[in-house]
């Protein structure tokens, strides 16, 4: 191989240069020696490559001089999204994958089409399909649905003169979790850390009544989950309004809320009637938004040293949250006349 000075002077600065890319110092590298005559065997045990490499770039100086030293990617041939090729990525998205796995990704479905996975990640959100979200319901299957759900859901929207309406429920076995290690408080740049071990102090029961008129709450905690605390919680409901006062109470279908004593005690006070929830649809019954509002606040981030501090701070928190309660609206949510819940907020 012949160099003119040009040449040579070009390729030694390319070897030479602190700044330059290293793949093109290796192709100088490999043309300097095979201008100085080298034998293939030297050049790959100094630059350690295969023959294939030393003919590639031989091949391509002797065609096109200095102007062929730099890469050429073969790349993808350009796809262009058809109609049917859209409906062959929809059709494959829907139906899975068959290697085992439960959903496709971009890449994995671009691979198996032979395309690009940007033009499978358009196509999906062109057509709001998300493969890896997965989304859980619960259907109710009591065939007097419609029945009860009208029933409580007019006591929202249209309550009764003179009653009250309380929506009661009880939340089981909340945990006296007490941090074994300290507790890492809230930092720039850096959330607050709890311990992986703690203590457990025993549990309690949260009895809560929700006063759909006015937002507010009464509560009583109790160490066993029975019949017998329930009608206790019942009788201070009923304590805490005023005498001959109609009292409607929304329920679930607890079993502890059907036992004889339960019946016995709604039998000697016909001013409380019962209205029970379908089944699996705790949703309607408005408590059920306010015990996940404590669980928020209270519970989950909470270290109780024990049950009777438990009770200390989840009976603050309801004197506290009674001092500015708030309702829940009820309202159309969509063209099919569906009610559904919004989240607490104030009814002016």
């Amino acid at each position: 191989m012949t160099l003119t000075d040009v040449e040579r002077i070009e390729l030694e600065r390319r070897v030479s240069s602190r700044k330059g890319r290293a793949d093109e110092a290796r192709r100088a590298r490999c043309l300097l020696l095979l201008a100085e005559g080298a034998s293939w065997v030297r050049i790959r045990a100094q630059l350690g490559c295969h023959d294939s490499y030393i003919a590639r770039w031989r091949a391509r100086f002797a065609a096109e001089r200095l102007a062929g030293l730099y890469s050429r990617h073969r790349g993808q041939p350009t796809t262009v999204l058809t109609p049917q090729l859209e409906a062959r990525i929809l059709d494959l998205t829907r139906r899975g994958p068959q290697d085992g796995s439960t959903h496709w990704s971009t890449r994995r479905l671009g691979k198996a089409l032979g395309l690009s996975h940007m033009m499978v990640a358009r196509v999906w959100a062109r057509h709001g399909l998300q493969p890896h979200r997965l989304e859980r319901y619960l259907a109710s299957d009591d065939p007097d649905f419609e029945r009860k759900a009208a029933d409580i859901i007019g006591l929202y929207l249209n309550p009764p003169q003179h009653a009250a309406v309380f929506c009661v429920d009880e939340k089981t076995a909340i945990q006296a979790l007490d941090r074994l290690d300290p507790v890492l408080p809230l930092s720039p740049g850096r959330a607050e850390r709890h311990g992986f071990e703690y203590f457990r102090h025993g549990t309690l029961s949260l009895y809560a009544a929700f006063n759909t008129r006015t937002g507010e709450v009464l509560g009583r905690t109790a160490e066993r989950h029975t019949s017998a605390e329930f009608i206790a919680f019942l009788t201070d409901i009923v304590a805490h309004q005023p005498r001959h006062t109609a009292i409607h109470v929304i329920l679930d279908n607890l079993s502890a809320h059907k036992t004889k004593h339960v019946d016995a005690f709604l039998q000697a006070h016909p001013k409380v009637p019962v209205h029970v929830t379908p089944t699996y649809s705790s949703w309607l019954n408005h408590v059920a938004l306010w015990f996940a509002k404590i669980e928020r606040d209270v519970i989950a981030r909470g270290v109780f040293t024990s049950r009777q501090d438990l009770k200390r701070k989840l009976m603050r928190y309801i004197r506290w949250y009674n001092q500015s309660p708030k309702t829940v609206k009820w309202k159309y949510a969509d063209p099919r006349h569906r009610i559904t819940p919004t989240s607490i907020v104030t009814v002016h």
